[in-house]
């Protein structure tokens, strides 16, 4: 097994988490955002509700007009948090305001292309400034990444990659070893959405990636259900819900109610590792 303790920074909240998780044999529910859906103004109380749900760590998603990896809920979330006028640097403004009263791991999850045009470096010192953990660039070739992980780690942010069931056993190890914080399992080829079952594809993958890394590996793409988070719950350390959430937000828009709604949602998901063995 390969560990990358050695090329990772030395203290974040997400590699903190997963080792409290780890020691007191519980799993972690990650809950994804589409910043800015619906107004930038509402995000940090959307993070707030999944929290207060029991979400352990919060993905933001940075909105972005050509998204490959996003099903048509999360591209409908994209649309309308840049209608609203939603940004990079406004999603490093919520990320501040979330990190003002919380201390939950918040991920910053994008594509590469509004990072180019911000500067790896001066997002870098900018996320960290704002209480971001971590970076998640969806469409960065990991074969190519060693100067944007070099950058990041400097700046003592985790760097999370994406590992699929295409991915051969070289590319497996390459991630992990590109990897900090957590490896994030796709389940399936494809995009993002909702399912109505897991690909089979999950658990040899989860047993591949465990014999090149030591790192929490979560599992996302299609999880929606508490059942879903239960099945993930018995092969790996933490379990991804997005579309569920940002069709939740889809469906309340603006309405004073949809605060309370995620917070349910999340609760009802978090029973999914009821009973759950580590």
């Amino acid at each position: 097994m390969t560990s990358t303790a050695k090329t990772s920074p030395s203290w974040t909240r997400i590699a903190a988490l997963f080792e409290r998780l780890r020691a007191g044999r519980r799993k972690a529910l990650i809950g994804y955002l589409t910043a800015g859906d619906p107004g930038m103004d509402r995000t940090p109380a959307l993070a707030s509700a999944l929290v207060r749900g029991g979400v352990d760590l919060v993905e933001l998603g940075v909105p972005f007009s050509d998204p490959i990896a996003d099903g048509p809920v999360i591209q409908r979330a994209s649309e309308r948090a840049l209608r609203a006028g939603a940004s990079l640097a406004g999603v490093l403004a919520s990320a501040a305001e979330i990190r003002h009263g919380s201390d939950v791991p918040l991920l910053l999850f994008t594509y590469l292309n509004p990072v180019l045009k911000y500067g790896l470096e001066a997002l870098a010192a900018d996320a960290v400034r704002a209480g971001i953990d971590g970076l998640l660039l969806t469409d960065l070739s990991v074969e190519e990444a060693a100067p944007h992980v070099a950058i990041a780690r400097a700046h003592g942010l985790d760097t999370v990659f994406l590992a699929a069931p295409t991915s051969t056993p070289e590319r497996l190890s390459l991630i992990a070893r590109s990897s900090s914080g957590f490896v994030y399992l796709v389940s399936r080829t494809g995009v993002t959405g909702e399912r109505e079952s897991l690909s089979d594809s999950v658990a040899p993958l989860v047993a591949a990636l465990r014999a090149v890394t030591d790192l929490p590996i979560a599992v996302g793409f299609g999880i929606s259900t508490p059942e879903h988070v239960g099945a993930i719950g018995r092969l790996a350390d933490g379990a991804v819900v997005g579309s569920a959430f940002v069709r939740l937000i889809e469906q309340y828009g603006g309405d004073r109610e949809l605060e309370s709604q995620l917070e349910i949602l999340a609760r009802n998901l978090k029973k999914g590792f009821d009973g759950v063995e580590p």
